[in-house]
């Protein structure tokens, strides 16, 4: 199995009559499982979550490629964050 990063998400069985694009209901969700959660209490639910979703991907090739593209996108901020710390 190889990481999908093009849009993919959808429901299954669901037909629409309009223009529809179902990250943005993926996205009203993940915010609506925010609202109301302290930032501690946000980041618990956001790693329950990865773990949830880890565990149902199962391919631990799979979920590396994505960790190595997630960290990749802001490797080089943390890196120029770490270097302005020690001029």
């Amino acid at each position: 199995m190889t990481l999908n990063t093009k849009t993919n998400f959808h429901q299954p069985e669901t037909h629409f009559f309009r223009a529809y694009r179902a990250g943005d209901d993926f996205y009203e969700a993940l915010i609506n499982m925010h609202r109301g959660l302290s930032d501690e209490q946000s980041a618990m639910v956001n790693a329950k979550l990865i773990l949830l979703l880890g565990n149902h991907i199962g391919d631990l090739s799979v979920l590396r490629e994505a960790m190595n593209i997630a960290r990749g996108s802001i490797g080089s901020e943390v890196h120029n964050e770490t270097n302005l710390e020690n001029e």
